[in-house]
């Protein structure tokens, strides 16, 4: 990391950090004061780990606390939970038992393979409906 990039961390830090005391900030990490005081000073380099743990508490983003954004904003990572989708979809249809399913099975789905199984879902009730006003006639 270069000297300006030492000092902006520094800085950003240190703003980030308020009122707050520096051995408050540094029990919070799990550091002593002095390690987090030679952050903020410019005068040590945080590992990736623990500027993802400053940023974490500071709800930002490392990319903040570094300089390379001006946005405070901490950045959000979009997981996909297939498991999630696919119960929440199955108890829209009005599905209470979940037996059948496998969740080994399901947890390594993407977004395209849940969406294929609405519409497969969709495509059997639509049969089933068909059928069911097939039989009443």
């Amino acid at each position: 990391m270069t000297e300006k990039r030492l000092s902006v961390l520094g800085n950003r830090l240190k703003e980030c950090r308020g009122k707050r005391t520096q051995e408050e900030v540094a029990a919070h990490l799990e550091i002593s004061r002095a390690r987090y005081s030679h952050y903020e000073n410019g005068r040590s380099e945080p590992d990736n780990e623990m500027l993802q743990r400053m940023a974490s508490y500071y709800d930002t983003s490392s990319d903040y606390l570094l300089g390379i954004t001006n946005d405070k904003s901490p950045v959000k990572v979009e997981t996909y939970d297939s498991l999630t989708e696919i119960t929440k979809y199955v108890q829209q249809l009005g599905i209470t038992q979940m037996g059948f399913l496998d969740i080994e099975k399901w947890k390594n789905l993407g977004p395209e393979e849940v969406e294929d199984i609405k519409r497969h879902f969709d495509y059997v009730l639509h049969k089933a409906m068909e059928k069911k006003k097939g039989q009443g006639k």
